[in-house]
């Protein structure tokens, strides 16, 4: 069962519903000044679901929809039920929203939505088993550099915008998702830390 396409279904599905729907998005939205009951908790997850607009969904859906397959044979090919590429990005999107909700739990303007944790988490768990594979950029699909630079990249520039705190891209998100990634890839395989340890040493 290839669980990749049936997430980006179901998710382009509640995606979209929302975009004719404020209260979709209003109920499955990432808003901590909304949740000092426990009962609401489910932001965490929901807000994964949801997209702001066409590009988002499509940017977002796509990444997964290249690295996701990839994930779930990884994981099936370590003697574990594919259902766990699932769990991986479930986990990544509550594990992407922690940091913010903490963060933004007095802010009642704060709200944030979308699949990106999840999407950085399968990235990296890829970066993970395959450093040295090529990565091509969406907008210049020419242009293809090693997974483990780009993830390397990718980190320092979520890092530092997310200091700055500016803009509407939940670059903590993004962050923390991609360090949940790796440590949910080691923690499934901890013995291919030594091969990842080769790997980057004999780059190939």
């Amino acid at each position: 069962m290839d669980y990749t396409i049936i997430i980006i279904a179901v998710t382009a599905l509640i995606s979209i519903a929302g975009f004719n729907n404020a209260d979709i998005i209003n109920k499955l939205i990432l808003w901590p000044r909304q949740m000092n009951n426990p009962s609401e908790y489910y932001r965490l997850l929901t807000n994964g679901f949801i997209h702001n607009d066409w590009n988002h969904l499509i940017f977002n859906m796509l990444s997964l929809y290249f690295f996701g397959s990839t994930v779930q044979l990884t994981i099936e090919e370590l003697n574990a039920p594919g259902a766990v590429y699932v769990i991986l990005y479930l986990s990544g999107i509550i594990i992407a929203a922690l940091p913010s909700f903490l963060k933004n739990r007095n802010n009642s303007y704060y709200r944030s939505l979308g699949a990106s944790g999840g999407v950085a988490s399968i990235l990296f768990f890829t970066i993970y088993f395959y450093p040295w594979s090529r990565v091509g950029i969406i907008f210049i699909p020419f242009v293809k550099i090693p997974c483990i630079i780009f993830g390397a990249l990718f980190l320092a520039y979520e890092a530092y915008m997310g200091r700055r705190g500016a803009g509407n891209v939940n670059h903590d998100a993004h962050f923390w998702g991609s360090v949940y990634g790796l440590f949910f890839a080691f923690m499934i395989d901890p013995s291919h830390g030594a091969v990842l340890f080769d790997q980057l040493t004999h780059p190939h």
